[in-house]
């Protein structure tokens, strides 16, 4: 009752003035202890909270055994969307799990090429990203996966660019983003370089933290990559292992990163590793919506990710902070445009971007039709009976031996001849 006098005495107050900071001064010691004693409970808190990494983290999909959250690249290779999202959702939701006091400082491993010899590692690289991957993402640019429909998000636009997302849920996994952007006054050649170049990436991209290349072959272009991605303080950081790799069909690019196994480069508490990872671009050349010339370029972008986060707050995330993220890239890319031009040298990861796989797109839709007609005959003659037909010579000749031996009238043979030649209809059948 003493809270309810002393509240009602203040809003008794003469002037606005006097009641809003009388109830600011009433507000504070409330939130002093409400902090306190998160701070004090978070610090003693028990062992099992982090059981298998966050515990809490695990817990706020239950149910779900895939938890996850897609964050366009153009995000991920462009769009951190969380980051936007920072002063918008409240703090003191379940995945508080991963705030910390002190941010844990932990020397980030990486790996010589030298301690592999090289002809296992091309083969070892190679399996990482390939020709199925590159199919793959074939079928998601022609809309022919065979996942559900896309739900259209966004459509928005600025004077260098033009900007369209979507989004699907597929039965199982994490929601599944798309998006399609064109960009002004730009090349396929300059885009491939600007999304692999990752040194460059660490001057536009504020959440990038640390980027390394930890293998790479110089035949395919395939490289392993190590990145370390900054979150808000309620989110601890993320570590992905990465292999990419860039197919080449004219001037069109088929660009492919995925999150791939990496034994070589221990697991740790922080930053927590991302192993669901999918971000893949589609580059050509495109109409320019000013005078109708190529003189712009499409990038398709097909991602999703798993970072333990529950999906519906990912989504709440990804519409908030989308389109803030996305006109990031733009000036990125101008920035980009104007360091080329003033021939400073490439750095490594943008000579590996120029290391493509070359291939006939209608070689590879050719290979995918036999493919299917393949698969659709073995269907056919798996359904089929296993069982061989009878021949009919057998079983006509059978009956009359049968009915000659017998020799008890026209009746009892007319039966048997009869029956025969059922039995060899049913033979034809078979």
């Amino acid at each position: 009752m003493a809270l309810v006098s002393v509240f009602l005495e203040i809003l008794r107050r003469p002037t606005i003035g006097d009641v809003v900071f009388d109830l600011m001064v009433f507000m504070v010691p409330i939130w002093a202890a409400v902090l306190v004693g998160i701070v004090v409970g978070w610090a003693w808190k028990p062992k099992w909270v982090n059981l298998n990494g966050d515990f809490l983290d695990s817990t706020a999909n239950k149910g779900e055994k895939n938890k996850s959250i897609m964050v366009f690249p153009q995000f991920a290779a462009s769009m951190p969307s969380l980051s936007s999202l920072k002063w918008q959702v409240p703090t003191c939701i379940s995945w508080i799990s991963d705030f910390g006091l002190e941010k844990e400082q932990s020397s980030l491993p990486s790996v010589s090429c030298a301690d592999y010899s090289s002809s296992k590692m091309e083969t070892e690289k190679s399996s990482l990203v390939n020709d199925d991957d590159l199919k793959h993402l074939h079928n998601l640019v022609e809309e022919k996966d065979g996942g559900p429909a896309w739900i259209h998000m966004m459509d928005r636009s600025t004077t260098n660019m033009s900007y369209q997302a979507w989004r699907r849920d597929p039965e199982t996994g994490p929601p599944q983003y798309r998006s399609r952007t064109v960009y002004e006054d730009a090349t396929p050649e300059m885009l491939r370089d600007f999304f692999w170049d990752d040194g460059f990436r660490l001057k536009w991209d504020d959440m990038l933290a640390h980027a390394e290349t930890l293998e790479e072959c110089p035949t395919t272009g395939t490289m392993v990559v190590q990145w370390v991605r900054k979150f808000p303080f309620f989110c601890s950081d993320r570590e992905y292992i990465i292999g990419r790799r860039i197919w080449e069909s004219g001037q069109t690019y088929y660009c492919i990163t995925k999150g791939v196994p990496c034994s070589s480069v221990p697991r740790r508490n922080k930053p927590r590793r991302v192993d669901l990872y999918y971000s893949c671009w589609f580059i050509r050349p495109a109409e320019s919506k000013r005078d109708g010339r190529l003189t712009a370029c499409e990038v398709l972008l097909f991602h999703h990710e798993d970072m333990g986060i529950p999906w519906e707050l990912a989504k709440l995330g990804f519409r908030q902070g989308m389109w803030g993220a996305v006109k990031k890239i733009d000036p990125g890319l101008r920035a980009y445009q104007n360091h080329r031009s003033s021939g400073a040298p490439l750095s490594r990861s943008a000579l590996m971007a120029q290391v493509n796989t070359k291939f006939s797109v209608d070689s590879l839709e050719s290979l995918e039709r036999t493919n299917s007609t393949s698969e659709s005959e073995h269907q056919v003659s798996m359904d089929k009976p296993s069982g061989r037909g009878v021949p009919k010579f057998l079983l006509v000749g059978g009956a009359i031996a049968l009915a000659c031996s017998l020799d008890r009238g026209l009746l009892t043979k007319a039966v048997i001849f009869g029956v025969a030649r059922r039995l060899a209809k049913m033979g034809k059948r078979l």
